[in-house]
């Protein structure tokens, strides 16, 4: 008996979305708040990741399990990297803590790199603003994890006295937001995206590049 080749599924390209300030990571909501589908009509693929509500930036969804898991379990180390808009002036000492690693309720929590840097170039305005409190300055952080604990990065900077104000995700991996907008995404085959982790993979860790004005 001559069996047939079994078919090769065929997944969808890997979307990258840079999610809007108060968007839920999902596709439905009881309490009619807004969702992925007013961005994204293939309602069959899945976030590889958290982001939550508050936080804006890249999102990585696809229907590969594969890839969805590779992104995102922890012991894959896949880095994260977050510009965060913070309340006060980070010192050597609260940035040297967050690389060294902070006490959290569910554990100590390390980031791979933390550092002060300017506004990022071309930021988008976000509706509504922050809000800002006279005689106490902000200043922007490049914070970079590879875990994805319940809003980690903010309870980290929180942890060390630096309140997050504003967080918003620029990379994951090798993937980055790259001029896209709120609500815009791009896509890309799913065997590219496997080529750019392996091709992530075989380089050295280091923090991918963050267009910050001086």
């Amino acid at each position: 008996m001559i069996l047939a080749p079994r078919a090769r599924r065929l997944y969808v390209p890997l979307l990258l979305l840079n999610k809007p300030y108060r968007v839920l990571s999902q596709f439905r909501d009881a309490d009619d708040r807004r969702t992925l589908s007013e961005f994204i009509a293939a309602s069959d693929v899945y976030p590889a990741g958290r982001l939550d509500y508050e936080s804006e930036g890249l999102l990585l969804l696809t229907d590969d399990g594969r890839l969805q898991a590779r992104i995102s379990q922890p012991r894959s180390k896949t880095v994260k990297a977050y510009w965060a808009q913070v309340e006060g002036t980070p010192t050597s000492a609260q940035l040297a803590a967050l690389r060294a690693g902070v006490e959290l309720r569910d554990g100590v929590a390390q980031a791979h790199f933390a550092r002060r840097i300017g506004e990022p170039e071309d930021l988008w305005d976000r509706d509504p603003p922050i809000r800002h409190r006279v005689n106490v300055p902000d200043n922007w952080l490049e914070i970079g994890i590879s875990e994805g604990r319940n809003r980690q990065v903010r309870r980290m900077t929180a942890a060390v006295g630096l309140p997050t104000l504003r967080l918003i995700r620029y990379s994951v991996g090798p993937w980055a937001l790259a001029g896209l907008q709120p609500g815009e995404f791009r896509s890309m085959s799913n065997d590219e995206a496997w080529k750019s982790l392996r091709g992530a993979g075989r380089q050295s860790a280091s923090p991918p590049p963050s267009p910050a004005r001086s």
